[in-house]
């Protein structure tokens, strides 16, 4: 196994669904032992959900399948008493623990942070929660598209004769996850100047007004909301050209570009009477319609071609699968796969940063429930008798 830059650091990860175990995958895959606890049976919620009802291999879930490669699971049930002791020897040589369950929950079973912090001062942990660890929200589901509608992205998103929009992805859970990345390798840092541990706290509502900053900014010192265009203009905040546009076959994006050059590679100069800055935002739904009807004369391919001969910012639409085969991704090798003992062969989007001296790889496929349990439990010393009684209790569980 080559050596990484994580590779010297042990997470305890309490996390399940998506912001916790991105942010841990994606630590696993700088080299993080990462021991993942999970109820035993069930294991982490994600692997019981899916898109569409459709289960990659037969049974096993695509969303868990995305989130936690470069992992161990260690099955435990933690309100069984016998636990806490397990849990606690893995804390005192771990150095982080992550968690997003709600406020509250994991200290009441005894896994607060001054539960790790006596058994381990040099510890870092991480919560991630929807809304913080208190105030009137505190109680309130912390999901993805509930936050997105807290926090203005929706309201600003699509068409405005259409409903307010979400993105089509698990957006604030993964901005969630990036900030505790963030927060916990700036902890990490610190320990090694100070030797002492901390507790780092993350919410996506936090994240995701910090990840929109430019709008809040706009916002907040104007004191007027920018309004949705009605056509296919990219940003509420922006003029024509900005934004997406149909073509003989397709869709493609034109961003930044002279709005003159523009109408000289369309070829209809009577579109000329829009430039000038002002009309460009004031009246941008006419204006994009009217080279919607230029746009749409032209196949995608050679459309692309002459706005970028004219050095207009522009680029095609594409769906997931079509994005996984475009040439720049094949390029990059951004596709790559892992095999997996239930689901067969698992295409996967392989670490998104490139280090020349550790590089991430993924060396493990997502666990099966409890796959480690015996694994790790023997590494902390406990002999297969004394395994196998946790087991008959129900205090652990293998796969």
């Amino acid at each position: 196994m080559t050596d990484k830059a994580l590779s010297d650091i042990t997470i305890l990860d309490f996390s399940h669904l998506l912001q916790g175990p991105f942010a841990t995958q994606l630590l696993a895959d700088m080299g993080a032992n990462v021991i993942k606890i999970e109820r035993p049976g069930s294991g982490d919620l994600f692997r019981s959900m899916t898109f569409q009802n459709k289960w990659v291999g037969g049974s096993e879930s695509p969303n868990f399948l995305a989130w936690n490669r470069n992992k161990r699971s260690l099955a435990l049930n933690l309100k069984a008493p016998e636990v806490r002791d397990i849990v606690m020897k893995l804390a005192e040589t771990a150095d982080v623990v992550v968690q997003n369950f709600r406020p509250g929950v994991l200290a009441r079973l005894g896994y607060g942070y001054e539960d790790f912090h006596t058994v381990n001062p040099r510890i870092i942990y991480c919560s991630g929660s929807g809304y913080g660890e208190d105030g009137p929200y505190v109680s309130r589901p912390g999901q993805d598209m509930l936050i997105q509608g807290l926090t203005g992205i929706m309201a600003a998103t699509g068409q405005a004769d259409n409903p307010p929009t979400p993105v089509g992805a698990g957006f604030s859970d993964q901005v969630g996850a990036m900030n505790m990345v963030y927060g916990i390798l700036s902890a990490l840092y610190w320990r090694e100047r100070s030797g002492e541990g901390q507790e780092v706290s993350v919410n996506l509502m936090a994240g995701m007004l910090a990840h929109q900053n430019q709008e809040m900014v706009m916002a907040m010192n104007f004191g007027e909301d920018m309004e949705r265009p009605n056509s296919g203009i990219g940003h509420p905040g922006m003029d024509a050209p900005f934004g997406t546009y149909p073509t003989r076959d397709g869709w493609i994006t034109i961003a930044m570009s002279p709005f003159s050059t523009l109408v000289e590679v369309l070829g209809n100069d009577a579109l000329l009477k829009y430039d000038d800055p002002q009309t460009l935002f004031d009246q941008r739904d006419e204006v994009w319609r009217s080279l919607a009807r230029e746009t749409g004369r032209f196949a995608t391919a050679d459309l692309i071609e002459k706005l970028l001969a004219a050095d207009i910012w522009c680029g095609e639409v594409k769906s997931h699968l079509e994005a996984s085969k475009d040439p720049q991704v094949e390029h990059l090798g951004l596709v790559t796969s892992y095999d997996h003992p239930k689901a067969g062969t698992v295409r996967v989007v392989g670490p998104a940063v490139k280090m020349d001296r550790t590089p991430p790889t993924i060396e493990r496929p997502a666990p099966l429930v409890g796959e480690h349990t015996r694994e790790i439990l023997g590494g902390l010393g406990y002999q297969d008798d004394e395994i196998d009684a946790l087991a008959a209790k129900g205090a652990i569980g293998e796969s």
